[in-house]
């Protein structure tokens, strides 16, 4: 089986590479040249483990390869990004180029699989796209099992958690939706290459809305914990004790509160619903509201214990910029977003301790990256941001700081 995999991101590269770990004929299609060069050298530009050990044998054996273009396959998967556009409006631009990019080279018989997190009618909007470049193919109707179809076209989103994505890849139940049962049924084929977990089937709508509902429950749940964090500040209560207690009821799991949600997925996914129904989708955009809104709340705490005194710089040590602990992701990332802030106000040396990257990323330029022993030493205030498990083991050290605002429940 020869695949084409569109999207050499977090997830699309780990996907490509499982294929052909597996032995599959692979081609990952990304529009970054700079990416392309890499998987075709062998090594990766993000940070998974196990995933640079797979990459390398991949390529040298021969299964796995880079272009910038896609080409005839038995089977493309899309993994390209879904963000919002201002108004927290769905931006399906790049599933549309995508989708035109592979029709050329479609054939009778290839499967189209979206994997994207999209909003629901995505995956019927892509036959759309697809069929306008190629009106010499017959694609599928939704619902209608009776025709059968040149090309295939499925969703199947992926559900893993970064850090061990390699490993869920092929452990994990994958919900697969055709937008016919035929075309379920080669869209399993295709995961079969290498998925252990149970394939389970269902419309390509269902399975959409599945995607941004287990992302959506997440949030909800995460704002819950945030909110109690607001009303324990106001109250002088311990939230970490509270929660802690409170999880001793048999039936009750409270999750850690943060300084917000991050990521492509829980921060972004639960507005796709929204969207689609914001007279109904109540609690969900409230959620939303809270965790967008917690940032604001530790930034203020960081700046009363970081006060600007005219002829003195307070310094302020950010530990973590990353969207959750241990990865490299910096997106929709609440810390990073604190970081930013602190630095656009001026009147402080910001100095950010983050184990996973080399160098600061635009849009915190005026920072310095330094380790935690500098960081610890020369500040005034450490803010804990993210719960790195290097953090984690320098607890001691960071305890030795003149103030410490902890956002994520490292000394609960």
């Amino acid at each position: 089986m020869k695949i084409c995999v569109v999207g050499l991101g977090y997830i699309g590269l780990p996907t490509a590479t499982m294929f052909a770990s597996a032995k599959a004929q692979v081609l990952g299609v990304d529009v970054n040249q700079s990416v392309v060069d890499t998987v075709n050298s062998g090594g990766i530009h993000i940070v998974e483990p196990e995933l640079d050990v797979l990459v390398q044998g991949a390529v040298k054996e021969g299964y796995l390869r880079a272009a910038t273009s896609p080409e005839e396959s038995d089977a493309f998967l899309i993994a390209v990004p879904t963000p919002f556009q201002d108004g927290h409006v769905p931006d399906v631009t790049y599933v549309e180029a995508a989708a035109k990019a592979i029709a050329p080279v479609l054939k009778r018989g290839s499967v189209v699989i979206l994997e994207s997190t999209s909003p629901v009618g995505t995956t019927e909007k892509m036959i759309d796209w697809l069929s306008s470049v190629r009106p010499d193919l017959r694609f599928p109707v939704a619902g209608d099992d009776s025709f059968v179809p040149d090309v295939f076209v499925a969703y199947c989103p992926e559900r893993v958690l970064p850090g061990k994505v390699v490993e869920e890849l092929v452990s994990n139940d994958r919900t697969v939706g055709g937008v016919t049962a035929l075309c379920a049924e080669k869209a399993c084929e295709v995961y079969k290459v290498f998925v252990e977990g149970e394939l389970v089937v269902t419309d390509a709508r269902t399975a959409e809305m599945c995607k941004l509902t287990e992302n959506a429950f997440r949030d909800v749940n995460i704002a819950f914990a945030n909110e109690l964090s607001l009303l324990c500040d106001r109250l002088n209560i311990s939230v970490w004790e509270l929660i802690s207690l409170a999880n001793r009821h048999p039936r009750v799991n409270i999750l850690s509160p943060g300084c917000g949600v991050g990521g492509h997925c829980i921060a972004v996914d639960p507005w796709f619903i929204v969207d689609a129904a914001p007279d109904l989708a109540r609690m969900i955009s409230t959620a939303r509201k809270i965790n967008d809104g917690k940032p604001a709340h530790i930034l203020q705490k960081i700046e009363a214990a970081a006060p600007i005194v005219e002829g003195r710089l307070p310094t302020v040590a950010v530990l973590g910029i990353a969207f959750k602990p241990d990865i490299d992701d910096l997106r929709e990332s609440p810390a990073f977003s604190i970081a930013k802030s602190l630095i656009a106000e001026g009147g402080r040396r910001i100095l950010i301790v983050e184990q996973n990257i080399v160098s600061l990323p635009e849009g915190l330029s005026g920072a310095e990256l330094v380790d935690i022993d500098e960081a610890v030493k020369q500040a005034d205030v450490v803010a804990v941001l993210v719960k790195h498990g290097g953090f984690v083991v320098e607890k001691e050290l960071i305890s030795e700081s003149k103030h410490i605002v902890d956002a994520v429940g490292l000394f609960s």
